[in-house]
C-alpha cells in the first residue's frame, strides 16, 4: 500500500500500521505524519508480513483481529524472523488483562486499548522510539570509531581529518551510523532521510550511498563496511578489527 507522506525536513520514523478499519488506520496514519513520521498503512497481517520481506520499520503497529490472522500471530512471525528487536506496539479493543498478558509474554513492547486517544497514542509511540536512542539531551558529538560526528555543527571527522559533505550526505550518514548493523531497505532510507518527498526514488538513495562510501572511505582500514544486499537495501556494520572499539557517545 501507498505510504502517507510527510514533508518534514528533519529525520523521520518509519512505522507500519496493522489494522483492518480503514477508518482508524487512517486516523492513525493522520496523528503520525502530523508527528513528523511516514506511515504505511496494512490490513491483512500477511500482507506485512510480506513486506517485511524487503521492507524495514522503526516501529509496528498492530491490531488483533484481523481478517486473516490475529494480531499476536503475526508478532510471532515477526519476533521469529527479523534480526533486530523492532518495537511492536498493539492497539486493539481486547481489554481483558489475559489478553494484555499475553500479548506482552509473546514480544509486544507496549499495548492501547481501544477508543485510542491521539494525546497517549503519541507519547506512547515516542516513549518507544526513545528505548535504545539516545537521551532526549543530545550530546554534541558522537563517535563511531574512526568517525567523529558533531551533531551541533553538523559535520564529521574520520580520523581527526574533516570531511565534506553535504547536508543530506550528513544526514544519510548520521542515520545509517545510528542504524548500524540494521538491514534498511531503500524505501525506509529514502522516506527517513528525505522525508517521503513524493517526487524522488530509490535512486537517490543508491547515488548518495554511493557517495557517502567513497568520501567516507569505507571498507578495509575504516573499521566499516557498508553493504548492498539485493534485493532489500543497505547494512552498515563494523568489521572484525573495529569489533574491540564500540561506537561511543
Amino acid at each position: 500500500m501507498a505510504p502517507m507522506l510527510n514533508t518534514h525536513p528533519t529525520i523521520a520514523k518509519r512505522l507500519a500500521v496493522l489494522e483492518d478499519d480503514l477508518e482508524q488506520s487512517e486516523l492513525l496514519a493522520l496523528w503520525l505524519v502530523d508527528a513528523g513520521h511516514c506511515c504505511q498503512l496494512f490490513r491483512k497481517g500477511g500482507d506485512l508480513l510480506s513486506a517485511l520481506g524487503r521492507e524495514s520499520y522503526d516501529l509496528l503497529i498492530i491490531d488483533w483481529n484481523l481478517p486473516d490472522m490475529d494480531g499476536d500471530e503475526v508478532l510471532a512471525q515477526v519476533r521469529g524472523k527479523l534480526d533486530w528487536p523492532i518495537p511492536v506496539l498493539f492497539a486493539t479493543s481486547r481489554d481483558g488483562e489475559a489478553d494484555i498478558v499475553h500479548a506482552l509474554n509473546m514480544g509486544a513492547d507496549d499495548y492501547l486499548i481501544k477508543p485510542i486517544r491521539r494525546m497517549e497514542f503519541l507519547a506512547r509511540v515516542n516513549a518507544l522510539f526513545r528505548r535504545g536512542t539516545f537521551s532526549p539531551e543530545k550530546p554534541a558529538r558522537i563517535d563511531f570509531g574512526a568517525f567523529r560526528f558533531d551533531l551541533l555543527g553538523r559535520a564529521i571527522q574520520r580520523e581527526d581529518t574533516p570531511v565534506e559533505l553535504t547536508d543530506k550526505e550528513y544526514d544519510l550518514a548520521l542515520f545509517l551510523f545510528q542504524n548500524a548493523g540494521r538491514l534498511l531497505s531503500r524505501g525506509h532510507v529514502l522516506e527517513s532521510v528525505w522525508g517521503c518527498t513524493p517526487d524522488l526514488d530509490t535512486r537517490t538513495v543508491d547515488v548518495h550511498i554511493s557517495r557517502i562510501r567513497r568520501k567516507l572511505q569505507l571498507g578495509a582500514g575504516s573499521g566499516w563496511r557498508l553493504a548492498a544486499v539485493y534485493q532489500h537495501g543497505y547494512r552498515l556494520e563494523p568489521t572484525r578489527e573495529s569489533l574491540d572499539g564500540n561506537a561511543s557517545q
